[in-house]
């Protein structure tokens, strides 16, 4: 259901939308065509590579803990992975896991993971098969819990307000203590530090029923080292009560990344728990760096400079959403349809953050990105000639990957796994990469991409329509040919192969779990090949 046509959709019972209805005009803005470096083609060094991130990093996406545990078959038996639904996950690198806080913390005080006592589900064992099946995990720590939520006037109450008291200066990083300690007692079960005092953390291990699995206390887990917190703190659609000013996030932010720089107590903050853990700042909802700016000036104002002259951020990681299409997410100008990435703004915003993330010497991650499927939502991958909306959005999804690699993003993730509301018109409600039991083609086009060449990274742009992008890893040369439009065009060229005599063509093929290979003679050094909207890719050895 929506509350009008400029808000956010709300999901029933546990499920909540992460995006927004950006609208204030009907009249879509002025495409921005993205622009790239081209650079002469040259041999491969090593330094070509140097810090950047292989492809595979681009292959995240966003997922709850049901769509590891919840068989449909034996919907009430949590604590053991649904198979079925674990082998669609695993063609992917990270997931971003909406984590509800109420769900750790259901009752003020009494924390539970493995069983929750709201859901009951099992967080040790979702995380342990991620770790061992190689999956990074993001946690994304977001939401109020009933008990705060309700100190809230009851017209105002919504778990995605600010996460404080009703009335709290939200200003002060105190005010932010009890997500603070929240994040210290997740961070010290699922966190790598050993040594933590054990009388500092807690369980419920009251059971709720006769021969109930409890709660135990668990440290130092190692199972996650990254965790993000809330989402979307600027969401202005949601008005006052939920939408935070960059120094409140970064208030708030301080009290979560070490407890105000451990004012507020040994129990509270990530860091306070696990120095290693890496804390990533919620995905903005409007990509505008001027926000990331002024919380970098209230840290430098209230959490000082480093002995280095650096200013000590509560963040490592910089974050933030954006979905490609022919609105405007800067000036709230509605869409009427999902573009292809290269023919928006996307490249640009990325630009920004990446500069930003460059000076403050921090990473920087794309935590949703995404298309529907649905004609009628204004997010939607239309079909095109003779491809169906499906075949769309998954050439757009890989091209995202390739786009955000040549930008310089270090992390993208997409939005998401299975569709929040199948048939749904709304926006963001049939963005599913899969569907029951079964890959859509983007997942397929993810999975295959990333078994041949998900370690490869990035070298440069040699040309730019069609695109040729240069990837390597070690003496092996991939390069990946796309024309960047959506009106089903094709372009002949002429790819320079160096002393290669054979190559092989590699192309996506919906409902696989590999690429069509085959294997080319090429004639003087030179390959002739008809670039298409998916991308292909030509392999060869310079040995």
């Amino acid at each position: 259901m929506t509350f009008s046509v400029c808000c956010k959709y709300l999901f029933p019972l546990s499920v909540t939308l992460m995006s927004f209805s950006r609208c204030r005009s009907q009249q879509p803005v002025k495409l921005v065509k993205d622009t790239v470096a081209v650079i002469k083609d040259k041999p491969i060094a090593a330094s070509d590579t140097a810090g950047k991130p292989p492809l595979k990093n681009m292959f995240g996406i966003n997922a709850y803990e049901w769509n590891f545990e919840e068989n449909p078959k034996a919907p009430n038996d949590r604590n053991h992975i649904y198979e079925e639904n674990m082998a669609i996950i695993k063609s992917f690198s990270a997931v971003r896991h909406y984590l509800n806080w109420n769900k750790l913390e259901n009752t003020m005080g009494d924390y539970t993971y493995n069983p929750t006592n709201n859901g009951s589900w099992y967080y040790d064992v979702m995380y342990e098969r991620c770790k061992n099946d190689g999956i990074l995990v993001l946690a994304d720590l977001k939401n109020l819990p009933v008990w705060v939520m309700n100190t809230y006037p009851e017209d105002d109450r919504d778990d995605e307000n600010v996460p404080a008291y009703y009335k709290a200066d939200r200003s002060k990083p105190a005010s932010y203590i009890d997500q603070a300690r929240t994040a210290f007692q997740f961070a010290a079960r699922y966190g790598s530090n050993t040594a933590i005092d054990p009388k500092l953390v807690k369980v419920d291990s009251k059971p709720r029923w006769t021969n109930d699995v409890v709660n135990t206390v668990k440290i130092g887990l190692g199972l996650i080292k990254y965790i993000e917190c809330n989402n979307e703190p600027d969401r202005w659609w949601k008005g006052d009560k939920a939408t935070q000013t960059p120094e409140e996030y970064a208030a708030n932010l301080s009290a979560f990344y070490d407890g105000h720089k451990h004012t507020l107590g040994a129990d509270a903050g990530v860091k306070t728990a696990d120095p290693n853990m890496r804390v990533v700042m919620g995905g903005l909802a409007t990509a505008d760096t001027n926000y990331v700016k002024r919380m970098i000036a209230w840290c430098k104002k209230f959490r000082g400079v480093k002995s280095d002259g650096s200013v000590d951020l509560c963040l490592d990681i910089i974050n933030y959403h954006l979905y490609a299409n022919n609105g405007s997410v800067f000036t709230h100008q509605r869409a009427s349809n999902g573009m292809a990435p290269e023919l928006t703004e996307s490249g640009r915003v990325a630009d920004g953050f990446v500069k930003l993330g460059n000076k403050m010497k921090r990473p920087v991650w794309l935590t949703e990105t995404g298309y529907d499927i649905n004609p009628e939502s204004y997010q939607h991958a239309p079909a095109i000639g003779k491809k169906s909306a499906l075949l769309t959005q998954a050439d757009w999804t890989l091209r995202s990957a390739l786009l955000y690699m040549r930008h310089g993003i270090d992390r993208l993730f997409f939005y998401q796994l299975f569709d929040a509301a199948p048939n749904n018109s709304g926006q963001y409600m049939t963005s599913g990469l899969a569907e029951s039991l079964k890959r859509r083609p983007a997942a397929d086009y993810v999975l295959q991409a990333g078994k041949l060449m998900g370690n490869y990274k990035y070298v440069s742009t040699i040309n730019a329509d069609p695109l040729v992008d240069k990837y390597i890893s070690d003496k092996s040369i991939i390069y990946v040919l796309t024309v960047p439009d959506q009106k089903g065009r094709t372009a002949d060229y002429t790819l320079p192969v160096a002393k290669a005599s054979k190559i092989n063509l590699y192309t996506l093929m919906p409902g696989a779990d590999k690429m069509d290979s085959k294997e080319i003679n090429v004639i003087d050094g030179k390959l002739k090949i008809t670039v298409t909207e998916t991308p292909q890719f030509v392999q060869f050895s310079t040995n």
